[in-house]
Parts: C-alpha cells; structure tokens; sequence
C-alpha cells in the first residue's frame, strides 16, 4: 500500500503570520483573541474574534489581484506559499501534483458587501469580481495557478470539518494513484457583520466581550459558546519513496483517518458520530497508540462534553493526553482542521503538547487530563487531529512520526 507523508506545511492565524511565531505564541499560552477592529460592532451582541490584524496579502499576491480575491482566499494563499517553501521543490511533474482546498464559508464579506451594493446602488455597481472572489473552490484556483499545479483540483465544503476532510481527501487521491503529490490548503475569513450576526442568532457564540482573552474557554464548566476566528493552514502531501528519495523532511505520516455523519441534527452534535469516526481512524491506523488528541474541543456546552465523553468510549483505559488550541486563536472554522493538524504535526516535531488555556473551572462531564497548566513536553510518537462541523459531519486523522 501507498504511504502518504508530510513534507511541507505554512500556517497563519490570529497568533503568527507564519507557523513558527504562531505555534511558538500557541505553545506559550497566549491568545490572539481581542475586539473585532474590522467594522464597527456597536449593535452586534458579540465583540470579540481571533482576528488577524497584521496581514499584508500584497506580500503573497499582486496588489490587482488582491481586489479579485475574497480575505480568505489571501490567506490561504499564504499558507501555501509558506508550505510550499517549506518543501523545498527543486522541480516536479505539474500533472500528478494536486489541490485539495476548504472552507466552511468562503467569501462571506464579499456576499455581504455585493448584496448591500446591490441593495443601495443597484445591480449595476456589482463587482464583476463578486462571483469568482467568493466561490470556495476558487481558493484551490488561485493557489493552482500560482504554484502552477495541474492534477486534481478539489474542495471540501463540509462546515468545520471541512479543512480535515481535505486532507483525507487529497490522500485518499494519492492513494488511488490519481496524484503523486497533493497541496492541501483550509482557510477562513467570516469575521464580518453577516458572520457574527449569524451565529449569534443561534446562540452558539460566547458573549464574554468584557474579557476577550478568557471568552474561549474549551472544556470549562463557564464556557458559553465559541469565539470565532480566522485563519489558514496548508500541508504538502507526498508520497513516502519520493521524499525519501529527494531527502525530504518528513513531519509524519499519514496513519489513518476516519469519516462519518451524525444523521442526528443540523447544528446539535451527538457522541455518536465522533465516536464512529475516530474508531475508524484508529482501525485504519491498525490500533496504533495515540499519544496525544488535538481535540475539536470548541468551547461549547454540548460539544466538549460529547467529544469528552466519545474519546472515553474509544480508547477506554488508555486515553491520550488532550487539549483544544482554541482558547488561543478561536475557532477558524472550516480552516480549523488544517491549522490543527499542523499544530498536532509541529506539537509530535518538537515534543511539546500545546496547553488548553482557561480552564478554570472543571466541568464535572469533562474529566479528562486537557494540559491546562502549561504546555507539557512529551514524547510524541502518534497524534490524532478531531474535527466535527454542523450537519453532523465529523473527520479524524492520525499522523505518525517515521521510524
């Protein structure tokens, strides 16, 4: 059977612009979580994001294309281009090099703008820009075109699990013998009026405006729902014998992974679903032991009791060590798989478990060791990345370190 590796990856969120500042300021502790500074929140009920407020896209895309492209797409655009670096090409075969791209969203500022435009000034100041600028699969577009990429050319739209299944996607393509080579990008920028108000009006973000640095709070019995972010991840993904052969660094392997639906609710999670997708995770990986869960580990009431309480189920006596990054950096949406795998690669390199910070409060249902007094170095052998989205959809992943 085919082995699927990691030999490049790029990060960019809330804490860094690039993935050793940001994995740096995630393993301190730190939270880039603040007042949202993009538009003006007086009315909204919710204040506060991870917002990056130090992105420069005209340092990854021309200054005309940047006005053709969704914010998220300019991060994602970003992430791949450090990824990419990261690899180290000398050259490769376009044909048998792919894309694999996700968002939950896409371009939500930009529907949002073009429909008051549409609205206020008529169809006729509509931005010709407006459709391709906010189609989720035109990130996999523009990142083809600018690496120059020319094998499958996918998308995941599957909410939050979204950035997770992209990169069993793309594995499961090299697999197949569709590609030898596989870029997988995840990015997010939802932060607009459209975005906070919408997920407000569900009740499924924290209003803790007050204290922006303590409104995630993963596992905590004071949680009050998610804090949204924003933010991309992307991951070189190579066939084992051409690294090796090239001299690659390989960050790890892909072990297995595991897919399921909740067929329960579109926005209520169950322990089901979670439970089923890392169980297939782990018979894929042939029973592997995990060392440690980058957990989903939202913030929210009913998820981080349901994803407390599958983990129990599956690895029973011999439960991993566990902790959720999105205290620190908020909930990045359909970027979240991506970014987090990263962090469980980049955690299982440097030996290092990233802190569940604020948890404060222990929630009786959430019993398990989260690491919420600091980092804690660690032997990593074997991480698991968990990822559910709303329409019960659910991805795990589990990457091991080559031996």
């Amino acid at each position: 059977m085919k082995r699927v590796v990691v030999t490049g990856i790029g990060m960019i969120n809330s804490l860094g612009l690039d993935k050793e500042s940001s994995f740096k300021a995630i393993v301190d502790g730190q939270c880039g979580i603040k007042r949202i500074s993009s538009f003006d929140t007086k009315v909204y009920p919710v204040k506060i994001a991870g917002e990056i407020t130090d992105f420069d896209p005209t340092t990854v895309m021309n200054p005309k294309d940047v006005k053709k492209a969704d914010r998220f797409i300019q991060l994602g655009v970003a992430a791949s281009e450090e990824a990419m670096k990261d690899a180290k090409f000398d050259s490769f075969d376009a044909e048998r090099f792919g894309i694999s791209s996700a968002s939950g969203i896409g371009g939500l500022p930009s529907i949002e703008k073009n429909s008051i435009i549409n609205s206020t000034r008529g169809p006729r100041r509509v931005s010709p820009f407006f459709i391709p600028s906010s189609l989720i699969n035109m990130l996999g577009g523009i990142v083809s075109i600018k690496h120059g990429v020319k094998g499958p050319n996918l998308s995941c739209v599957t909410a939050c699990a979204a950035g997770t299944h992209a990169i069993c996607e793309a594995a499961k393509t090299m697999l197949l013998d569709g590609a030898d080579k596989m870029l997988v990008v995840g990015a997010e920028s939802a932060i607009c009026g459209a975005g906070i108000s919408g997920f407000a009006a569900m009740k499924a973000l924290s209003t803790r405006n007050d204290e922006p640095k303590k409104a995630s709070r993963p596992f905590d019995k004071d949680r009050d729902g998610f804090v949204m972010g924003e933010g991309a991840g992307a991951l070189v993904l190579e066939l084992y014998e051409d690294a090796i052969k090239r001299g690659a660094f390989i960050y790890g392997e892909i072990a297995g992974f595991g897919e399921s639906g909740d067929a329960y609710h579109i926005t209520n999670p169950t322990f089901d679903g979670p439970f089923r997708a890392m169980k297939a995770a782990l018979n894929m990986a042939h029973g592997i032991k995990v060392d440690y869960i980058n957990a989903h580990g939202t913030s929210t009431p009913a998820n981080d009791k349901n994803e407390t309480e599958a983990i129990k189920a599956v690895f029973g006596s011999s439960i991993p060590k566990v902790s959720s990054v999105k205290g620190q950096i908020g909930h990045c949406l359909g970027a979240a798989g991506a970014i987090e795998a990263i962090v469980s690669l980049m955690a299982m390199r440097d030996g290092v478990i990233p802190p569940t910070i604020n948890l404060e409060n222990p929630d009786e249902d959430c019993d398990l060791d989260y690491i919420s007094q600091g980092a804690k170095k660690a032997e990593l052998n074997c991480v698991m990345s968990n990822s559910f989205g709303f329409g019960g959809t659910n991805g795990s992943i589990i990457f091991k370190k080559i031996v």
